[in-house]
């Protein structure tokens, strides 16, 4: 449990009440929250009571409209250059429209200019060539993109999201909004055929030895199948395929740029992304150890991809992905030893901000443990003893809280682990022991939320409440 385990220096000065210097408590004013008072007679548990002192209440999820009630959210994020938008659950509606939302604020006040998704890297390449240059459709792309373990973006909420990023940037040619996948689980047959162009470009001679290196490797069926494929081959297989990646990639390394330093540069990213996406399945998944190493390399490399992106671009980015990942600590510590949250933290200190989310109850999309069908899922109201059930009886019904300057009581209970929902792609999933002021600097805390609208999926419709 997170609460036993040994702390980091920076989680001791957080717990025994001491802020961080240079991270401002936010004081609450009037233009904050200019429609949202809170609601009922002030809470009599003293924990309750600083927490609704604290909280600072939400509009709404909705993008578009009035949003001064997120001026808090700015002062929260203060300087960083990256921020790690979380969710409770790979399925609800509410997660994903208050990233449109927190996005769309972000950019027009804070100069964030970067989405980046949980998302394999060559889709975030097709989707930023549709923001920025209008290229392709963003519903065939989600549609063929996100499949297997990434189908839940491929919803009505996210593809408003595109859309708004091209419409922006339509008005701002200049200045334009990027997409950004940072995940690594495939890799598109388009990757390959641009390393073997350039390759033929530059040095033809070395053109079947590349063939030869990526022999097997380059998609020939849809996402979803090439990640079941790839995964049911043996061990020794997937190993000496990433052991060819990673000679491929050493081969257009050394290529020379030949006056074309950008083409150069783009067909290393190329097939970096390739020899990463081999190297994620380059794990014997029966043994514990490899499970866990391999959770460790995907971890980093989400991590390294938004650093690298971040250095080449020079753009504020929000990061969207699971709570579980954009943290600093794993909900299961097991498999997850250092999440992609911890690692950017290292890289950029006080320049990453983590911002986690929590629901009461409600409902969201995920497919049963056997992964045989798609559910609705309900979940009714937080029970005693749990993070959720204490932040949802401070008096607002959505709000966010920097959990950095929260005081006493609240602060110290914040600091103690206690069960807390997370839920991946499958379900049942949780609940983990949490302590919530050790994974996240900011929280986002909503009454209830709805299950996401994916696009193009059949359903098993309603699964029993919970």
């Amino acid at each position: 449990m997170y609460g036993h385990r040994t702390a980091s220096a920076l989680t001791l000065l957080l717990c025994l009440g001491v802020v961080a210097a240079g991270t401002p408590a936010v004081a609450a004013s009037p233009a904050d929250s200019p429609t949202v008072p809170a609601v009922g007679p002030a809470p009599a548990d003293p924990v309750v009571a600083a927490l609704d002192r604290a909280a600072h209440p939400l509009r709404t999820v909705e993008a578009g409209g009035d949003t001064r009630d997120l001026r808090p959210l700015d002062h929260m994020i203060g300087d960083a250059r990256v921020v790690g938008l979380g969710e409770a659950t790979h399925g609800s509606h509410d997660f994903f429209a208050l990233k449109h939302r927190v996005f769309r604020r972000l950019v027009e006040e804070k100069g964030f200019r970067t989405f980046a998704l949980e998302a394999p890297w060559s889709t975030g390449v097709l989707l930023d060539d549709y923001v920025v240059h209008g290229k392709g459709d963003p519903k065939r792309i989600m549609r063929d993109e996100f499949q297997n373990t990434y189908l839940w973006w491929n919803n009505t909420d996210y593809l408003r999201l595109v859309r708004w990023m091209r419409a922006y940037n339509i008005r701002h040619p200049d200045d334009p909004v990027r997409f950004l996948g940072n995940d690594i689980a495939w890799t598109g047959p388009e990757v390959y055929d641009a390393v073997g162009d350039h390759v033929a470009a530059t040095r033809p001679e070395l053109s079947a030895r590349l063939a030869e290196l990526y022999r097997g490797l380059r998609p020939t069926v849809a996402t979803g199948t090439y990640i079941e494929q790839y995964m049911s081959k043996p061990y020794a297989e997937r190993e000496e395929m990433a052991a060819r990646t990673g000679e491929a990639l050493e081969l257009v390394r050394r290529l020379p740029p030949d006056g074309d330093r950008d083409a150069h540069d783009m067909a290393v990213r190329q097939a970096t992304a390739i020899d990463r996406t081999a190297r994620q399945y380059a794990f014997d998944e029966k043994d514990p150890a490899q499970v866990t190493a391999a959770m460790l390399y995907r971890s980093q490399a989400m991590a390294t991809n938004t650093l690298e992106w971040r250095e080449r671009t020079g753009t504020k980015v929000l990061v969207s992905a699971h709570n579980n990942h954009v943290g600093y600590r794993a909900e299961q510590p097991q498999w997850y030893p250092k999440v992609m949250g911890a690692f950017l933290r290292d890289a950029l200190g006080k320049g990453y901000v983590s911002v986690g989310l929590s629901f009461d109850h409600g409902s969201f999309m995920a497919t049963d443990q056997d992964e045989t069908a798609i559910y609705r899922w309900t979940l009714g109201p937080a029970g005693p003893g749990s993070n959720e059930w204490t932040l949802d009886r401070a008096r607002p019904r959505d709000y966010v809280l920097d959990l950095r300057s929260v005081g006493s009581p609240a602060h110290e209970w914040l600091c103690q682990a206690r069960t807390t929902r997370g839920i991946g792609t499958s379900y049942p999933d949780g609940p983990y022991d949490i302590a919530l002021a050790e994974h996240y600097d900011v929280l986002v805390h909503l009454h209830d939320v709805e299950a996401a609208r994916l696009r193009g999926r059949e359903t098993a419709g309603d699964a029993p409440q919970r």
